[in-house]
């Protein structure tokens, strides 16, 4: 995995990452300059992008309940698309209830793929496809039925679900 991208650009307008956005990041060139194979470190950059998180009830930055990087503001999003010309970000790192939530405005949109996550959540995944013309559409993946499989449970951390 330390060798794999840390972002992606959809036809220019389009950002994808894993977590979220960085106070230290001004330039996605930042992110191309990040030399691979790159370890997660404990803060910075880097550790912001997999780490961080959007946040409703804040305007900026602020401290992150998982204990590492940060949580940002729907102003922070608004922000980041207008310097960059960008329409949306795409980004994954929480459980939502639906497979995929909306923030600020609909400029960002948490995506999550694995239903029933750890066998913990009973979430919905989604997938979401991208037309010609930007278009999103999003698939939903309904939870199969826990006694149908067996796996899932308490072998992984789990990813706390995205508060509310």
């Amino acid at each position: 995995f330390n060798v794999l991208p840390f972002a992606a650009v959809v036809d220019e307008k389009i950002f994808c990452i894993h977590a979220g956005l960085s106070p230290d990041l001004n330039s996605p060139e930042q992110i191309k300059r990040i030399v691979r194979p790159a370890d997660v470190p404990d803060s910075g950059m880097l550790c912001d992008l997999l780490w961080s998180d959007p946040e409703a009830d804040i305007s900026g930055w602020a401290e992150n309940d998982r204990g590492v990087s940060y949580t940002f503001g729907a102003d922070v999003v608004s922000k980041f698309l207008q310097k960059h010309d960008y329409d949306l970000i795409v980004r994954a790192h929480q459980v939502v209830e639906d497979g995929y939530e909306f923030f600020a405005d609909r400029q960002l949109v948490t995506l999550f793929s694995a239903p029933n996550y750890c066998g913990e959540f009973d979430n919905a995944g989604a997938v979401m496809a991208i037309d010609e013309s930007l278009m999103c559409s999003f698939r939903i993946l309904k939870p199969a039925e826990k006694s149908k499989f067996g796996f899932g449970g308490g072998s992984r951390p789990l990813t706390p679900p995205r508060k509310k």
